[in-house]
């Protein structure tokens, strides 16, 4: 078994700054992004790569990375409870995102679509995602306008847009949505 590779916290992301390390993390399952590198053409490149905390939770978990927090290793309780710390509705974030790993779906952040997740059944660059997922704790309520909003939006891009929900006994339920036009 290879050894963990290093990764340092760096205030919202988790940076993997040997850039041979982090093609080869990259190459695991399309994880994080080349610092400066919109879309890589290729999963080899020469930056480093920087890794949301969900990735660096997940791949932390699976023993490919450990986390450095200055000169500190960071425990996997230690780290998921900074991660909670930053983002209010994380573990219900994270819960999702095993989720979708585990059923062998690429997961990448879907801000530029104002959703939390855009999911791929093959990869960025090889195919386009077909679903936009927003996840949304299990005692907040949903706004009509802002499932029209998030509707309108998933249509013009050809995805479908899914309400995701992790109940109280942990599973996870998913609201899929498809807009006819009439």
């Amino acid at each position: 078994m290879e050894a963990p590779i290093p990764a340092q916290l760096v205030e919202k992301h988790v940076i993997i700054w040997d850039s041979e390390s982090g093609s080869n993390i990259y190459q695991l399952g399309y994880f994080g992004k080349p610092v400066g590198i919109r879309k890589p053409k290729s999963p080899r490149f020469n930056r480093p790569l920087e890794l949301t905390l969900l990735e660096a939770v997940f791949l932390q978990r699976k023993n490919k990375i450990t986390i450095y927090n200055d000169d500190l290793i960071l425990s996997e309780s230690e780290f998921f409870e900074i991660c909670k710390d930053r983002f209010p509705k994380f573990e219900d974030l994270f819960a999702v995102y095993l989720d979708l790993r585990s059923k062998r779906y690429i997961v990448r952040p879907g801000l530029k679509f104002g959703t939390d997740f855009a999911v791929y059944r093959r990869g960025p660059g090889i195919d386009h995602a077909p679903f936009l997922v927003s996840i949304f704790p299990k005692a907040s309520t949903i706004e009509p306008i802002d499932l029209v909003r998030a509707g309108r939006l998933a249509t013009s891009v050809r995805k479908r847009y899914v309400i995701a929900t992790v109940l109280s006994d942990q599973q996870i339920r998913y609201y899929v949505f498809q807009w006819n036009r009439p």
